[in-house]
């Protein structure tokens, strides 16, 4: 399993991507704000998304995991 996590903190905007859906490497999976920017999150792997670990509205920390990948 691997993970992709927040490269910084911020509230989740928009999510891309759910259980179940398939990413490349680069894909943007997810839109963080942050300072009033909107911050894309693109998959540091490829794989299947097996767990969504966020909602849209949820604040993360640099670091947290957004997505378990198989």
């Amino acid at each position: 399993m691997r993970e992709i996590s927040a490269s910084m903190a911020g509230t989740v905007l928009n999510i891309f991507v759910s259980n179940g859906d398939g990413v490349k490497l680069g894909q943007e999976v997810l839109i963080l704000e942050s300072m009033k920017m909107e911050i894309p999150i693109e998959s540091s792997t490829e794989g299947i998304v097996r767990e969504c670990k966020v909602s849209i509205g949820d604040f993360v920390n640099e670091g947290d995991i957004l997505f378990v990948i198989e």
